[in-house]
């Protein structure tokens, strides 16, 4: 049914995925999200083949995992060849990565949405035109639907994951996002997209797991 609607980039699905379908509003906070969305980012540059990690063993704790270049070209994607600018000479590492690429990756991530022509800018007044609220809404709702049910058809187990939509059920399950699947009724939702994702390619559940701990140091930091 969805086979010939092209793919998004996972940082893009996982954006529609973090909004309200219906005002725009996002679900968590836009820092939360934004650590997500370069969890997404990397995902998709290791899923291509063009970085690598460091193995996660023994001889290394998983927060000194460094990141590698291993194809070094652009790929006509302005925030994915950002990404693998910043890896290039500095081989980084990867929580230090995530939180500084995600500095700015939120208003990137809507920009390119809004010049692909997925979301659209709108902008509405009150009290009398003094207080502008600017709202983005999706031109189709189509692309967060088709996210939600592939997302849906795996926890029910009627789909075989893929590893691009593996690497969406971690990433959701670590922003808490389940909750806004519309499987009101299901409590055991987000232990089961943990662990399909699992199951995958363990430098992606690395990324997740650095993603979550990026999640953790942001709220003890917000308590502090």
């Amino acid at each position: 049914m969805t086979a010939s609607i092209p793919r998004l980039p996972l940082r893009d699905e996982l954006f529609l995925l973090g909004h309200d379908d219906d005002t725009g509003h996002p679900h968590v906070h836009r820092q939360t999200l934004a650590l997500g969305l370069a969890g997404a980012v990397l995902i998709d540059l290791y899923l291509a083949g063009r970085v690598t990690l460091d193995p996660n063993d023994n001889t290394r704790p998983a927060n000194h995992q460094r990141i590698h270049p291993h194809i070094d070209r652009p790929v006509g994607d302005l925030i994915a060849d950002a990404a693998t600018a910043t890896i290039r000479h500095t081989h980084p590492p990867l929580r230090g990565w995530l939180r500084r690429f995600s500095d700015d990756l939120y208003d990137r991530t809507r920009a390119g949405l809004v010049a692909g022509g997925i979301l659209r800018h709108h902008t509405r007044r009150r009290l009398g035109g003094l207080i502008r609220a600017d709202t983005y809404l999706a031109t189709d709702t189509k692309w967060a639907v088709i996210a939600r049910s592939r997302l849906r058809y795996l926890a029910a187990g009627h789909e075989q994951p893929d590893n691009h939509t593996a690497a969406l059920a971690g990433l959701v399950a670590d922003l808490s996002l389940t909750s806004h699947l519309y499987l009101d009724d299901d409590t055991t939702l987000t232990s089961r997209l943990k662990a399909i994702a699992a199951q995958h390619y363990q430098p992606v559940c690395d990324i997740t797991a650095a993603v979550d701990a990026a999640i953790g140091d942001l709220a003890t930091a917000a308590y502090r």
